[in-house]
């Protein structure tokens, strides 16, 4: 029985609604906001006249965390707000013009001390010869076209056109017969060196110059049984690195590159004297013409010149 009066007022109320409630009595709903983009990137006020240096850093990671205020802008280029408030009567002061090299590279600093890359800055060649940051890297420069060339095959600018501006005698390297593949953009010159600082010799990724080599020509490194020492001091006694006008990078030719150090052996090595490779000995038949350096040289015996595991003589002599 005492359910009753719930039940009679559960039906008045459902009445109600099935009748209709009084105008004034109905709240229609909030009308809902549109949706924002999550991700959308704020126009910073400074795109309002310096829409050109905006739109080309956009893209890029420096363009991806500014926001409405400029921060990003203002992170290089210093306090704006009396700039924003009357932009020509208080002039922005450029610190990358007319700065000295140490101060460019601090404002780049500022946010990019903690890279790995960066820990070796101060004693690097570039931070002691006043390179900045600013001269190999333009934030807010145009994007070049790709160049066509008979021995490139990217579409992207090569690292090596950067370095060449100051190091011309390592791009004029690169272009001789025998080179690295850098002007056809398979390696790069930060592949070997790190720009931004190191305290090895020119500035290397590795500990040695033969710890680098062996990074790529890792059949090289050994250990052999039969070791050739120059090999194992210096890759760079017998190549050169950036370019030669010799087969497989040499300094010089073989035989001659040979007969630098081995100027005595078991069997004449050196054509400059009587006897030796030019001249057979006199009362022998052709006495002045001797063929034994006419399409010969030293690898064609002596193939294993970084060294060999081969047993006895063979890999003793580097023969194979």
């Amino acid at each position: 029985m005492r359910l009753l009066p719930r039940c009679a007022a559960t039906a008045v109320a459902a009445l109600a609604l099935l009748v209709g409630l009084p105008a004034s009595s109905q709240t229609a709903p909030p009308a809902k906001e549109p949706a924002k983009e999550k991700y959308a990137p704020a126009t910073p006020v400074c795109a309002g006249c310096h829409a050109q240096s905006h739109e080309s850093i956009a893209m890029s990671h420096h363009g991806a965390k500014n926001d409405a205020g400029g921060s990003m802008c203002q992170a290089c280029h210093g306090d704006a707000s009396e700039h924003i408030k009357d932009p020509t009567t208080n002039k922005m002061v450029n610190k990358f013009v007319k700065a000295p090299a140490a101060e460019k590279s601090a404002v780049c600093l500022t946010c990019h001390t903690t890279n790995r890359h960066l820990a070796f800055w101060e004693s690097g060649k570039h931070s002691k010869n006043d390179v900045a940051c600013s001269d190999c890297h333009n934030i807010h420069g145009k994007a070049k076209a790709a160049t066509v060339a008979p021995y490139t095959t990217t579409s992207r600018p090569l690292e090596a056109d950067t370095c060449g501006t100051c190091h011309k005698q390592v791009r004029n390297a690169a272009l001789k017969p025998s080179h690295h593949p850098i002007i056809e953009g398979k390696v790069k010159c930060s592949d070997c060196h790190n720009p931004h600082g190191a305290v090895t010799p020119a500035m290397l990724k590795h500990e040695t110059v033969n710890q680098q080599c062996f990074s790529c020509h890792a059949d090289k490194r050994g250990p052999f049984v039969f070791g050739h020492p120059p090999v194992e001091e210096n890759c760079l006694t017998c190549h050169t690195p950036h370019g030669s006008s010799h087969e497989k990078l040499l300094t010089e030719k073989a035989p001659n590159l040979c007969q630098d150090c081995h100027v005595t052996g078991r069997h004449p090595t050196s054509f400059y004297g009587s006897g030796q490779g030019w001249n057979l000995p006199s009362g022998a038949p052709n006495s002045a013409v001797s063929s034994r350096f006419i399409a010969r040289g030293c690898l064609n015996c002596h193939n294993s010149v970084h060294g060999s595991n081969a047993p006895t003589s063979r890999g003793k002599f580097l023969i194979r």
